[in-house]
């Protein structure tokens, strides 16, 4: 469930970008996006393909835009550059990503308890962002509104707030407390040596990500584009799947890769 905190957010950065371009000339857009991701964790080997095929999930998102192409130039290469090649983008997003281990050591040919714990051991990312990036246009913006040029790329970087609810199950049936997420025996037993942390913590909680993308625009009308928009967000957690061991190659926080696509309307030409 959306949570109050994330939608005050949403409106708080709203609000933020209207004072402060109230005085000036643009045109908003509003699109929605989806498109599948690719969760990179602590479930599976990342290397691994069927680690990369397998713990894939969906995303979906609204987004807005500030365009600045409509400014007139007002004596200022920079200033006029920046109009013409920029972009202010606000998301709201939401993922969701079912997860398990895949390679090696869940390989068929390994009989081992631990590995049925590995195998048994399932899990679920659930993550709502909000946030801002600016996007940057190498070709003309004014140029692709004017349809001289069909397609629009761009890369994007910028920052999202991330509010994480992951889900951790497990069916393995050994000794005391079967399928009990909260009795360790049922899980990976490197995991829960002498003097590691507990891998596994189902919280909800918040952090920052970093976001960065490249994609391209298609010129469908005067007022839509069409977009397709591969993504890489970061997390400053590595708790976002609910599960952190403690282990030497545990080296990475959580990560994911979004492929999306989207379709944008152009509202009007002035706030």
């Amino acid at each position: 469930m959306f949570r109050a905190k994330q939608l005050f957010l949403l409106i708080l950065i709203s609000l933020i970008s209207r004072a402060a371009f109230s005085q000036m000339r643009v045109a908003h857009e509003i699109g929605v996006i989806a498109g599948p991701v690719a969760f990179k964790s602590d479930y599976g080997v990342r290397t691994n393909w069927d680690t990369n095929a397998g713990n894939v999930g969906l995303g979906i998102g609204i987004v807005h835009f500030l365009d600045f192409a409509y400014r007139s130039n007002r004596g200022s290469y920079t200033v006029d550059y920046f109009y013409d090649h920029f972009k202010i983008r606000t998301e709201l997003s939401y993922n969701k990503t079912k997860l398990a281990h895949f390679g090696t050591f869940v390989d068929p040919s390994k009989t081992s308890d631990e590995a049925q714990r590995l195998r048994d051991h399932k899990g679920e990312a659930n993550n709502f962002n909000v946030g801002m990036q600016l996007e940057y246009f190498p070709l003309s913006i004014r140029d692709f509104q004017a349809f001289s040029n069909r397609w629009g790329p761009f890369i994007s970087a910028g920052a999202q707030y991330v509010s994480y609810n992951p889900k951790v199950s497990t069916s393995y049936m050994g000794e005391g407390n079967p399928g009990n997420i909260n009795n360790l025996n049922n899980f990976y037993t490197p995991w829960s040596a002498p003097g590691l942390p507990n891998p596994i913590n189902v919280s909800s909680g918040t952090t920052w990500s970093i976001v960065t993308s490249v994609g391209v625009r298609y010129k469908l009308n005067t007022m839509s584009d069409l977009m397709i928009d591969l993504r890489g967000q970061y997390y400053l957690s590595d708790w976002v799947d609910g599960l952190n061991h403690g282990l030497s190659y545990n080296k990475y926080n959580d990560w994911m890769v979004w492929l999306n696509f989207g379709y944008i309307l152009y509202l009007d030409e002035y706030l």
